[in-house]
């Protein structure tokens, strides 16, 4: 997608601080963290959202959460725990239409819900 800010980020077209990637994921630390642990997660496949999931691409939800476990474990957060979040569509406060999750964590959160 041409005027997809993630498939900029993930072509290297737009600049970001990497903290994984694989052949089908890339992530990378939110530019405007909502806690000291905020990475983006997301597919180097452009998929609009969670909605645009099939029978022919829904294995890369295993890829994003084996992912999310090693971003966790790499960031040292892993065993005080974090929230994997991910926004679908606009009145659950998506803004950039490519699916992807927010690895949140580094702070107590209780029951609050960001």
């Amino acid at each position: 997608m041409d005027d997809c800010i993630f498939c900029k980020i993930i072509n290297r077209e737009i600049p970001s601080k990497s903290v994984f990637e694989s052949d089908k994921i890339y992530a990378f630390h939110d530019i405007n963290p909502e806690a000291p642990v905020h990475v983006l997660i997301v597919p180097k496949q452009h998929i609009t959202s969670h909605n645009e999931l099939t029978t022919e691409n829904v294995d890369i939800m295993m890829d994003i959460h084996l992912a999310a476990n090693e971003i966790a474990k790499q960031l040292k957060i892993s065993d005080s725990g974090y929230r994997l979040i991910n926004n679908c569509g606009v009145d659950a406060g998506q803004t950039v239409f490519h699916l992807h999750y927010h690895l949140i964590g580094g702070v107590p959160m209780g029951s609050k819900i960001l």
